[in-house]
């Protein structure tokens, strides 16, 4: 399984951006695809997380009302839509698969086998 970021740039505060992962030698897109960030000196932090073959959908405090999470399934690609970007969401932007079905959010670091190498994102 390999999953690869893309996406991530700099952008000023107010913008949109578009993260992509594209996730290769995965047959289990109903289980469950998130994003996480990490800035400089702090903890990996939830962002989204989509489920039950998408009809789960579930955001962080941060993330709700402004980033948006989806599937692209027939071109392999878990997808982050990012609006009214603020310098507190800099950070390093990674995607993570489950290798078991979630029947609800999975939101913690523990609940996702798979990584990406991450993405920059920088909000300034």
């Amino acid at each position: 399984v390999q999953l690869v970021e893309s996406g991530g740039g700099a952008v000023e505060p107010g913008r949109s951006l578009t993260l992509s992962c594209a996730i290769s030698g995965y047959p289990y897109f109903s289980y469950g695809m998130g994003w996480f960030r990490q800035a400089p000196g702090k903890e990996r932090e939830w962002v989204a997380s989509i489920y039950r073959g998408g009809d789960g959908i579930c955001y962080g405090d941060s993330a709700q009302g402004r980033f948006v999470i989806s599937q692209d399934k027939p071109r392999s690609m878990l997808i982050l839509q990012m609006n009214s970007l603020k310098s507190e969401d800099s950070g390093m932007y990674y995607c993570a698969a489950r290798r078991t079905y979630a029947a609800s959010c999975p939101r913690n670091s523990n609940d996702f086998t798979y990584w990406g190498q991450g993405t920059q994102v920088t909000v300034s």
